[in-house]
């Protein structure tokens, strides 16, 4: 089962991620999301358990849990949704109508 992890602590890395959930069974993965330009996490993470009992008890016991002073969010992670190409959000732009600039 594929787990998503919210408001981590900025100092939350991999490791730490994996170290909360294997007290609950086997992790297969354990990833924190990191940004791209600044190479900093970005307060989320994914964490992978094959054993869907043991995440679900996983999430059941750690969701609001305090971490570093933060509650953090813990639940079944949501596919995730393709994007358009234009994102759904076309603008029309027209040299016809009353305004003009």
């Amino acid at each position: 089962m594929n787990i998503y992890v919210s408001n981590l602590s900025f100092n939350v890395e991999d490791e730490d991620l994996r170290e909360f959930f294997t007290e609950y069974g086997e992790v297969s993965s354990a990833r924190v999301i990191m940004d791209k330009f600044t190479n900093r996490s970005r307060g989320f993470g994914f964490v992978e358990m094959p054993d869907d009992a043991a995440a679900e008890k996983a999430i059941a016991e750690l969701d609001g849990g305090m971490v570093e002073g933060r509650a953090i969010r813990v639940t079944v992670a949501k596919p995730r949704e393709e994007k358009a190409g234009n994102g759904g959000n076309r603008r029309s732009f027209s040299n016809s109508g009353s305004n003009r600039w």
